[in-house]
Formats: C-alpha cells, structure tokens, sequence
C-alpha cells in the first residue's frame, strides 16, 4: 500500500477511475465498506483504485486500511490528511487521484457489486462532467413519530438521493456519498470549498451540493444513475430532535456562507435582520400550538433553519474569520471559477 503525501503525478500511471475515500475515527466500520468497494465488478481493460483518506484520526484507521490492502495488492493508497475537515481529505484526495473518472463514497456505507460501473460508466467520453447515483438510507431503528419520510425538509438531515426511476439528466446536484466527476472540473473549477467544512461543534455542510451548483452555474451537464446505488446507515445518535434541529441551524448558517447575505433583509441592527427574528418568533409560536407531531416539529425546525441564518449574517457582518488557512488556501482555483464564484454569490 502506498502512502500518498503530495500531488500524484497526472502524467504517471494514468488509470480511468479513482474512488476516494475520506474517514474520521471509523475503524471498525470502515473495512466493510472498503470491502464492498475492492469487491467491485469493472469491465475488462477499465484499470481502478482506491484512494483512503485519513482526516487525522486518532484510533486505529490507518492500521485497518493496511489490513484490507494487503488482500488486495496495488488496489488501496493511503493518504494521510493532518487538517481537519472533509473537503480538505476530499481536496487530498484528489491530489493523490491518478483516475481520469474521480469518484466520492462514504465510509459507512454499502453497495452491490456493479455500483462503480453503473455510477462511471458514463463520464469517460467527456461529455457529462459528473454524475450521481442512488442513496437509500438504512434506518437502525423505527422512526420516531415526529419524523416523517414524506416531508423532504426534515429528511435532508439524512442522507437519501433518489430523484427518480430513470438515468438521465439533473438540475441538481448530487450528494458527497455517491458521485463522480471528470478530473477536467477540478483542473478547470477548483477543489472543495474548506470554508463549508465541519469544525469541532460547527456542523457546517454544503461542501458537496456546493461543487454541484458551481458546476450547474457554468452550464455543466450532471447526470443520475438509479443503479447506482449505496445504501447508508442512519446512526442511531441523528435520530433525535436535537441532533436533527442542530444540523438545521447548521444548513441555516452554511447558506449564509456559500451564498451570502439573503436579499429579502430588512432593518439590520449589529447585523442581525430584525424582520427574520419575527419570522422565528412565529414559527416557533406556531410549532408550540401545532398538535400534529411532525408538523409541529417541522415549524420548529424551520425557526432553527432561519436562527442560523441569523447567526451567520451576524458573523458575516462582523467579518468572522474561521482561520488563516481557510481564508486563503485554494486548490487549482482559476480566474474563470473565481469569477463564477463571485457570479453565485451576486
């Protein structure tokens, strides 16, 4: 097994796919699902890897990717990432990638064996730039009443992608647990953006729907594939009131980041929109008198959803920095994707 500790040469060993993935302190689970990704059934003559990205974990992970290496020589790189944060280990990651097809999976999850051929089979000729494939969760236990899977607001703390029966185009983007890009995006668009990634009890997020809509906005073409598809257990710890309104408050705060200041803000003070704290006041009064447990759960997700929107306008206002590296690290970022960034925000 390799270690990778620099950009891979693009020119050396080419090979068409490179799956990448990134893991935090998940020991025990993870050489489950790099065993369902080594298992993987390619056609002939289609050469592959995997890239493992360590995010600086502090148990036995490195341990346990040398273990599943060695029952599949050259098959596994290890990639050791000391800053904290899933784009940078994704942005490590493709530094290491020598594959012209660049795919992202977590590492929890499983998959059939023709998971890799459903979701890459496409992108080789160039003309879609990325591609997503079919995320079901996999509940651990019943769902509690106040959580409904026919409300798809509350089910975005989860992961679930399913935006139809039938391969073909999208207008939105696919999630960081099944999808694949061309390696022509990142040389022309930039890495990850690290300003959306998750710190200590910061649960930022949108690093991945974020690279999507970037590459949407430049009028790059994304396609679904329903058979590719990952099934994604739905820790037990997420499955709570305060973990799913925490994450809300989160997306809240992450929209504010990746897209700026909201335009329907009126009467500022100190930065903070005084007309949306009477919006939370009455949703929060209306999730108190709602009787319907999801309803009344929903109304109060939407307060927390729009409180961090508060909070990030505050921040912003008061030109927060996250840290220096943030501010200012950028993989492969052009003119012409700063320029498309700068159109987005607009």
């Amino acid at each position: 097994m390799a270690e990778e500790e620099h950009c891979a040469d693009p020119g050396s060993s080419i090979v068409n796919v490179t799956v990448i993935v990134c893991t935090y302190n998940r020991c025990e689970s993870l050489p489950k699902s790099l065993e369902c990704i080594a298992d993987q059934s390619m056609p002939d003559g289609v050469t592959w890897e995997v890239v493992v990205v360590d995010n600086n974990s502090t148990d036995r992970t490195r341990e346990a990717v040398e273990k599943i290496a060695a029952k599949w020589p050259g098959r596994f790189h290890y990639v050791f990432e000391s800053r904290q944060g899933l784009s940078r280990a994704r942005n490590a990651g493709i530094r290491a990638a020598r594959g012209t097809v660049i795919v992202f999976t977590d590492d929890d999850v499983a998959m059939d064996r023709d998971w890799l051929h459903h979701l890459t089979s496409e992108l080789h000729s160039g003309e879609w730039a990325g591609c997503g494939g079919c995320i079901i969760p996999v509940w651990i236990k019943p769902l509690p009443k106040w959580l409904s899977i026919d409300d798809p607001k509350t089910m975005g703390t989860f992961v679930h992608f399913q935006p139809g029966d039938e391969p073909g185009e999208i207008t939105i983007s696919p999630y960081g647990a099944n999808m694949a890009f061309h390696r022509r995006v990142f040389e022309t668009y930039g890495g990850f953006r690290v300003d959306l990634d998750r710190s200590g009890k910061r649960l930022l997020s949108s690093g991945d729907t974020e690279y999507g809509d970037r590459l949407l906005a430049a009028g790059e073409r994304l396609r679904y594939e329903p058979d590719a598809i990952v099934f994604h257990p739905t820790p037990i710890n997420r499955m709570t009131k305060t973990y799913v309104l925490r994450w809300w408050f989160w997306f809240g705060y992450s929209r504010v980041v990746q897209h700026g200041l909201p335009p329907d803000i009126r009467w500022v003070v100190n930065g903070i929109p005084l007309n949306f704290l009477r919006r939370i006041a009455r949703w929060t009064l209306q999730g108190i008198v709602t009787l319907n447990p999801p309803r009344r759960f929903a109304r109060i997700r939407t307060a927390c959803f729009l409180a961090g929107i508060v909070a990030g306008c505050r921040d912003r206002s008061r030109h927060t920095p996250t840290s220096e590296n943030e501010a200012g690290e950028a993989l492969w970022v052009t003119s012409k994707s700063a320029s498309l960034e700068t159109k987005m925000r607009s």
